[in-house]
């Protein structure tokens, strides 16, 4: 992505009420999706659910490795090799490839789909939502959503659906 497609696509969301919007969906987004999955992990204890084990560990390692990844190629946000100002107001440098807040979200959204598959959609949806958001925000490029969503459906998939 270039400075000027970043100006383009983020063009709509400039205005100053736009892009509180956007700042306060991003934030609602995130906390949203990170309280569900506490609530399902409880749901599950309360439950005695023997499946408790498996949807604590396949995220929480997910998470550890790509983070591990993630701070290995500290690759740069968008902010800090275009000329922009992004609409989401972040001080991090590096660390932009995958995203993590988008692999959360459908790494949470996978684990949901295996005990509740309609609210596994709904995340779904939502992680699709906040990965735009994201890059219209600025701090991301789109190959560090798309990677991020990737990572996080397939670590379900092979957490959840191909190991026994």
């Amino acid at each position: 992505m270039t400075g000027e497609q970043y100006e383009r696509i983020s063009a709509p969301f400039r205005g100053a009420v736009q892009t509180r919007v956007l700042t306060r969906l991003n934030q609602v987004l995130t906390y949203v999706c990170y309280l569900l999955y506490p609530v399902l992990l409880a749901v599950l204890a309360v439950r005695w659910d023997g499946w408790f084990w498996r949807a604590l560990l396949v995220p929480a390692i997910s998470f550890l490795l790509l983070s591990l990844v993630r701070k290995w190629l500290n690759w740069p946000r968008p902010y800090q090799v275009l000329d922009i100002q992004p609409l989401i107001h972040k001080d991090t440098q590096g660390k932009s490839m995958p995203s993590r807040h988008v692999f959360s979200v459908f790494v949470i959204a996978m684990t949901y789909l295996w005990v509740m598959p309609w609210a596994g959609v709904v995340l779904l949806a939502l992680g699709a939502l906040m990965a735009v958001i994201r890059v219209i925000g600025g701090v991301h490029f789109p190959r560090d959503v798309l990677v991020g969503a990737a990572v996080g459906v397939l670590s379900g998939l092979i957490g959840y659906w191909w190991i026994p």
